[in-house]
C-alpha cells in the first residue's frame, strides 16, 4: 500500500469553509444536468456528509420565469445547505437570478459555472469560453456576489480552452478579488470535454495562486483514495465528485469513512445495488409523480449496473420500465449474490469520448480585455459543467 492509499490520519485535513458553511468531510457534489435533482441529493447525503448542490439553472430563464428552471431549482423541504449553481453571460440576469435564489428558495450557497465545454454554449461566448474574456468574467462574478450579499458565491471553471489559451489563473485570481468564498477547477481543458486523464497539476497551480480562499479540485475521482491522492498531492482543500457518483452513491459513504480513518465497507454486491436503484426510482416517483420519476430513472440503470453480468435483454428492458412494480419484477429474478464486478468503482460512467475543436465566436480569441458584445444566443437554456 503506498503512502496515497493509507487512510486519513487524525487533524491531516480540515473542513472545509465556504463561507459560513462548514462541509466535513470536504466533500462536494458536482451539479450534474438531469441527476442532481432533489431525489438524488437526498439518497446521497443518507450515505455521508457534504455539500450537495442542485443541478445547474440559467439565470436569464428563471428571471423570466421559465417554468422548467422554477422547477429544477426546488429543494427537498429538509434540505440545508441549500446550494445551486447559475451559469448566465451578462450581469443583470446573474444578479436578478441570485436575488430571486436567495429571497424565494432561501438558497445558502451559489457556485457559477463558467466550465461547460459543451457546443451551444462556447460558440456563443459562454461557459468555458467566457474566462478567456477577463473583463467581462470579472464583471459577472461581481454581480453576484454583489447581489449574494452574506450568501458565499462560488466559481467552477476549467483549465482552459485549450492548451493554447490557458485561462485557469486568472479566473482564480480575480474570483478572489471580487469576494468568492472559494474556486473549483476542473483540471481538463474545454477542447477535452471528458477524455483522457484530468491534470491535476493544474490545482496544485491554482492553489499557489490563490491563497485566501480555499481551491477544490475536480476530475477523476473514481473511488475514496483518489480524493485524498488528489488533496495529498495538490494541497486542494476539498474535492468535488461528478461522474465518480453516477450508480455509486454510496461512494459519498466511502468517502465519509476515508476522510475520517475508518476501513471501507465491503463493496455491495448486486442484491445491495439493486436496492438502490429501487430507493432511487421510488425517491423520483415520489418527487415528481410515478411516470415522470420512472422515466427520469431509466438512464440511471446503466450506470448501477456497470460491470454486472446480467444480460443485455433485462437491460433493454430497464431501460423501458414503466412502472415501479414492473420495475420491481424486472430485477426480481436477478442473482442477488452475484459480487461486485472487480474495478468496477473504476469504470468510466457518464460522459466520456475523445477530443474535439472548441467552437467560438468569430474573432474570439483576439483580446482578452475589455468590453464584450455577447452574441445573440448566449443566453439560452443550457446544461453541462
Amino acid at each position: 500500500m503506498s503512502a496515497t492509499e493509507l487512510p486519513a490520519r487524525p487533524g491531516e485535513f480540515q473542513p472545509l469553509h465556504i463561507g459560513p458553511i462548514e462541509v466535513w468531510p470536504p466533500v462536494v457534489l458536482a451539479p450534474m444536468a438531469g441527476v442532481t435533482n432533489a431525489p438524488f441529493r437526498t439518497l446521497c447525503r443518507r450515505y455521508g456528509a457534504g455539500l450537495y448542490v442542485n443541478q445547474m439553472i440559467t439565470a436569464r430563464a428563471l428571471v423570466e420565469g421559465h417554468r422548467k428552471s422554477l422547477e429544477l431549482a426546488a429543494f427537498a423541504p429538509d434540505e440545508t445547505p441549500r446550494s445551486i449553481q447559475l451559469y448566465g453571460t451578462e450581469p443583470y440576469s446573474i444578479a436578478e437570478a441570485t436575488r430571486m435564489l436567495i429571497d424565494t428558495q432561501a438558497v445558502d450557497h451559489i457556485d457559477m459555472n463558467f466550465g461547460c465545454p459543451m457546443k451551444k454554449v462556447t460558440r456563443h461566448g459562454g461557459g468555458a469560453a467566457l474566462p478567456w474574456k477577463r473583463d467581462h468574467y470579472r464583471t459577472i462574478v461581481r454581480a453576484a456576489v454583489n447581489a449574494a450579499g452574506d450568501v458565499p458565491v462560488t466559481v467552477k471553471f476549467r483549465v482552459g480552452i485549450d492548451n493554447s489559451a490557458i485561462t485557469f489563473l486568472d479566473a482564480g485570481r480575480i474570483a478572489e478579488d471580487e469576494g468568492c468564498k472559494a474556486v473549483a477547477l476542473h483540471a481538463r481543458t474545454a477542447n477535452q470535454l471528458y477524455s483522457g486523464n484530468a491534470d491535476w497539476r493544474r490545482i496544485a497551480e491554482l492553489k499557489e495562486a490563490v491563497r485566501s480562499i480555499p481551491v477544490l479540485g475536480n476530475g477523476d475521482i473514481w473511488e475514496a483514495d483518489d480524493a485524498l491522492t488528489m488533496m495529498r498531492t495538490t494541497g486542494a482543500d476539498g474535492v468535488v465528485i461528478g461522474r465518480g457518483c453516477l450508480g455509486r452513491p454510496w461512494l459519498f459513504a466511502d468517502l465519509a469513512d476515508t476522510f475520517n480513518g475508518r476501513p471501507l465497507a465491503p463493496r455491495p454486491n448486486l442484491g445491495t445495488v439493486l436496492d438502490g436503484m429501487v430507493e432511487h426510482a421510488e425517491l423520483l416517483c415520489q418527487w415528481m409523480g410515478e411516470m415522470r420519476g420512472i422515466r427520469d430513472f431509466r438512464k440511471h440503470t446503466g450506470w448501477y449496473l456497470k460491470g454486472f453480468s446480467t444480460g443485455n435483454e433485462i437491460r433493454r428492458q430497464l431501460n423501458r420500465v414503466g412502472s415501479l412494480d414492473e420495475m420491481r419484477t424486472l430485477i426480481a429474478g436477478l442473482d442477488r449474490s452475484v459480487a461486485f464486478p472487480d474495478g468496477g468503482m473504476r469504470m468510466v460512467r457518464g460522459h466520456h469520448g475523445s477530443p474535439k475543436e472548441v467552437h467560438l465566436p468569430d474573432g474570439w480569441l483576439d483580446t482578452r480585455d475589455g468590453e464584450v458584445a455577447m452574441p445573440a444566443g448566449a443566453e439560452a437554456l443550457v446544461s453541462g459543467g
